[in-house]
């Protein structure tokens, strides 16, 4: 995962210098987007419950799994509000969603009986992200304006025996088995963000969608720096 999430960063540098039509620079940043998404969640999912970033009420797991040189952040799951006291290494971009929807192929498992393609994944995952309202992002006071919605790249999920959807569909560890489930999708809006200077800042995420979906989230984010030899 460092070499790919590396490769994405610097094609999304060259991408913002090189010479070219707007739309051309859009279109390639999508497509890089995407594949983060994609790897978000791998990431996200592949980590056991007890130490989960999307599960964590404090941020002591928020280091969990991550590798240069972006830093993923998480909302909380399945939603609702939390608090998190986090160290990030200096030089890092930050990765994270406002609001999002991952739908995974699992015959069989959780409710699920019928196997699902890509496309019906994606119409499952539309409806929340549809209707997001109300999103907004902060850092350190101030507006982040760019979110941005991603249709992720498909992608298959890892999950181990203690995975965070066991407790959703009902029981403990091997509720949901563990294994490669594909086709996975996503559906969210997104912020990249560039590094923040060394010392402490704040990030708040918000966002409502139907059902009553709600998600606040505050960061209290310290940049270390990083001591090269």
């Amino acid at each position: 995962m460092t070499g790919t999430k590396y490769i994405v960063v610097v094609l999304f540098l060259a991408l913002a210098l090189l010479d070219g039509s707007i739309s051309s620079r859009a279109q390639g940043e999508s497509e890089l987007l995407a594949s983060t998404t994609a790897q978000w969640w791998q990431y996200a999912l592949s980590i056991p419950t007890n130490v989960n970033p999307l599960v964590d009420t404090t941020g002591a797991d928020c280091m969990v799994g991550q590798r240069d040189p972006i830093w993923f952040l998480e909302g909380i799951f399945p939603g609702g509000t939390t608090t998190r006291t986090c160290a990030v290494p200096a030089g890092e971009w930050l990765f994270f969603p406002v609001i999002n929807s991952v739908q995974i192929n699992a015959p069989g498992v959780c409710g699920q009986t019928d196997s699902l393609n890509v496309a019906q994944l994606r119409s499952l995952a539309a409806p929340l992200i549809d209707s997001a309202t109300n999103m907004h992002v902060k850092v350190d006071g101030k507006s982040v304006k760019n979110l941005i919605r991603i249709k992720s790249d498909v992608f298959a999920t890892a999950f181990p025996e203690d995975n965070i959807f066991n407790a959703p569909c009902g029981g403990g560890p091997g509720t949901v088995p563990p294994g490669i489930y594909s086709p996975s999708v996503d559906d969210g809006y997104y912020v990249l963000l560039s590094p923040l200077s060394i010392g402490n800042h704040t990030l708040h995420i918000h966002a409502e969608s139907i059902g009553g979906f709600m998600l606040d989230v505050n960061y209290s984010l310290t940049v270390v720096p990083v001591q090269l030899k």
